[in-house]
């Protein structure tokens, strides 16, 4: 079938008996009903607050890194910032992560050309994955927090790594869950697979955040994740303390991405 968007597709299978030689056998038709799975938007945004002081809260929850996410953030990060949004919370409690590079490709949309993460292989070559140029959307003078808890495991922690380290957030709620690991499954000839553990990740500051976690700034009691309404209570979160964790004494990360980049223009 040409269509791509068939319901069903046909197969035209050779089956070849015990006694035939190679290109024997018969050929019949096998026709499968289609079934796709839809990319589910991982995004969802309000504003929360309008506070007296000024500040205006945009709330964004992330459920997972897939394909779509890096677009879709941008496209929540523009719209509260036309509603007048001016600090920003980010919520990714009980995120597993997902795709490796779109925790990259998100860090890119709040600092430009820093280290995001490396990963380490067995004989101890790191790899450095830096942000992109010419991709930021909110400056680094956007207060921005991050929420998370012992279920925030794999690409949020290297977000999250990222973010912190870079002292580009601050980061509230309990330890995330501490998976730095990177395997690869191999198939083998029996049908059964093997999985091994090839590397692993590093954040900025060369923390390894496997079995351990990353370590909230602010440790808090969150609002109820699963209460509509009650989760995305922003109102305990002081944007105040972002200041604290720009100070380069805090994060060393910040000082050491500047001297690399330094000494490489020269």
């Amino acid at each position: 079938n040409t269509n791509a968007n068939a319901g069903k597709i046909t197969f035209t299978v050779l089956t070849e008996g015990p006694d035939d030689i190679k290109g024997e056998g018969y050929i019949r038709d096998v026709t499968m009903k289609r079934q796709t799975m839809q990319v589910k938007d991982p995004i969802t945004y309000k504003i929360t607050e309008r506070r007296q002081d000024g500040t205006i809260v945009g709330y964004i929850r992330i459920t997972e890194f897939n394909s779509l996410i890096e677009p879709k953030l941008k496209n929540a990060l523009l719209e509260l910032r036309n509603a007048g949004a001016n600090a920003y919370v980010l919520d990714m409690r009980s995120n597993p992560g997902g795709a490796f590079q779109s925790a990259v490709e998100v860090a890119s949309l709040f600092m430009e050309d820093r280290l995001a993460t490396s990963v380490v292989d067995s004989n101890d070559v790191e790899m450095p994955f830096r942000t992109a140029r010419g991709k930021v959307v909110l400056g680094p003078d956007v207060p921005l927090v991050l929420w998370i808890d012992g279920g925030s495991a794999s690409a949020t922690e290297v977000l999250a790594g990222a973010l912190h380290d870079q002292c580009r957030a601050t980061i509230m709620g309990t330890n995330s869950f501490g998976k730095g690991l990177i395997q690869a499954v191999y198939g083998l000839r029996n049908g059964s697979g093997l999985v091994l553990t090839v590397a692993k990740y590093v954040t900025p500051n060369g923390t390894d955040i496997q079995g351990s976690g990353i370590t909230p700034d602010l440790e808090a009691r969150l609002p109820f994740l699963y209460l509509p309404g009650i989760s995305s209570d922003t109102s305990k979160v002081d944007f105040s303390r972002m200041a604290a964790s720009r100070d380069h004494n805090v994060c060393p990360a910040t000082s050491t991405s500047t001297n690399t980049n330094t000494n490489t223009n020269t």
